[in-house]
């Protein structure tokens, strides 16, 4: 299927970015851009005592990413479809809930140099789904590094994930309920989300599936 174009994938934690993006990737015979948390030495420390390693973690991941972003920036970006499971300005967001003010203060300064040399998508998906939801499907997968996550912590994650997109505006946003889909098996669900990634919206859509059917509003 003939598709160029940068798309990210957006949501809280084990709302399914990983696999959506592989899906996609594999149907537009593009490339997958992945988030590589597990490799950050800091986070299982964190989920277990947030306050000590907050910091730590922050910035790994702030690098991390923009280590990954600034590859795009030296590839043709019209010759393949590359599809991210992460955005790179949601650091700013576990930033805002994990660091205190002096933290944040130089977090911000690095994080605003870095972001000027990052390559903005053609498309955010914001993925969504409640919490028993997102606890369900990360005691299913099972990550040793995920045990710890407090499910207070998540419903933070959530809301600022919720705040954040309400305000955005940098690129056209998809945001998609997921609690009822699961796009691996439903082939009709996720032909319908291909198809409007295909027709390149140009500002903000909600779309809505459940089990039997879809809705859009």
């Amino acid at each position: 299927m003939n598709f160029n174009g940068y798309v990210a994938i957006e949501g809280p934690i084990g709302v399914g970015k990983t696999v959506l993006a592989e899906q996609l990737a594999e149907t537009f015979g593009g490339r997958v851009i992945r988030e590589l948390a597990e490799e950050n030495p800091f986070l299982p420390e964190f989920y277990k005592n947030g306050d000590k390693a907050a910091f730590q973690t922050q910035v790994f991941f702030l690098m991390s990413r923009f280590a990954q972003q600034k590859q795009l920036a030296n590839r043709d970006l019209f010759s393949e479809a590359l599809i991210s499971d992460y955005l790179f300005n949601k650091d700013r967001i576990f930033a805002g809930i994990n660091l205190n003010d002096k933290e944040f203060s130089l977090y911000d300064r690095v994080a605003s140099s870095l972001e000027t040399e990052i390559v903005r998508p053609d498309l955010v998906i914001y993925l969504t789904a409640t919490i028993d939801t997102l606890v369900d499907r990360i005691r299913k997968r099972g990550r040793d590094f995920e045990k710890g996550i407090d499910r207070r912590y998540l419903e933070t994650v959530c809301e600022s994930y919720s705040d954040y997109f309400f305000h955005y505006g940098d690129t056209p946003l998809l945001v998609v309920k997921t609690d009822d889909i699961d796009f691996s098996r439903d082939k009709e669900n996720f032909s319908y989300l291909v198809d409007k990634i295909l027709s390149k919206p140009s500002t903000t859509e909600y779309i809505a599936f459940d089990k039997l059917n879809l809705e859009e509003s």
